[in-house]
């Protein structure tokens, strides 16, 4: 009898998929170091798609170049922040303690951002119901910092579950300074992503303006998202 291989890509959302359906056996799995990098080449593989989808959908809110722009600009905008923010998590965990390496590390942080593109996925489909009933520029960027915000929140909360996981096999005096550690730079993360993102816009486009692949650096993400606010009611 021929077995057949399983094609990479398909083997990539399986591994996805292994994640969502079964995350205490994924996680003891990279604590012990099964199939390590190959999780993480998977994980990112999967997520820069769902990131690419969902950021041309918010896109396709202006015109067809800014849909392009978009689906590359989301991906990129997680990718970076992850960056960014790893060396802090790695090295700090290191310094109180942690024994797990740092492409265990990766591999925690991949599966993060990984459930943070499939959330931002599963919204696809209410987005898109906006962006054709009720499209408004003000409402639908409030829409998506809501969306952002939901999944990032539940996306870093999925995070600090792993790391707990992680750390029971760790030094024991430095578990409680590690997770401490973990939840201050869960704020760092979310700081570093929306200035990131404030720095990459537009990500949707304004209405009657040409298209731009960046902004000047002028105000900030807060204010922005409250200038939308009040536009929304009319002040």
């Amino acid at each position: 009898m021929t077995i057949q291989k399983r094609q990479p890509v398909e083997g990539y959302f399986s591994v996805l998929m292994s994640l969502l359906r079964d995350r205490v056996g994924f996680m003891a799995e990279i604590s012990q170091g099964k199939q390590v990098k190959y999780k993480i080449t998977a994980l990112l593989f999967s997520s820069s798609i769902f990131f690419a989808v969902y950021g041309a959908i918010i896109g396709s809110f202006s015109t067809w170049m800014q849909t392009l722009s978009s689906a590359v600009k989301v991906p990129i905008l997680y990718l970076m922040t992850a960056i960014v923010c790893f060396p802090t998590l790695y090295f700090f965990n290191v310094l109180f303690g942690s024994r797990k390496s740092l492409t265990q590390h990766l591999a925690v942080l991949t599966a993060s951002l990984a459930s943070i593109s499939i959330l931002l996925f599963s919204f696809a489909p209410v987005t898109l119901f906006f962006l054709i009933t009720a499209p408004d520029y003000s409402f639908f960027i409030l829409l998506n910092v809501a969306i952002f915000g939901l999944t990032g929140v539940v996306g870093v909360f999925f995070l600090y579950q792993e790391m707990q996981m992680m750390s029971h096999q760790d030094d024991v005096n430095g578990h409680q300074n590690r997770k401490n550690l973990l939840q201050a730079w869960l704020f760092l993360f979310a700081f570093v992503g929306s200035q990131l993102g404030w720095t990459l816009r537009p990500f949707f486009g304004a209405p009657g303006e040409p298209f731009q692949l960046f902004r000047e650096l002028e105000g900030n993400f807060y204010q922005s998202v409250l200038n939308a606010i009040g536009n929304l009611l009319g002040f």
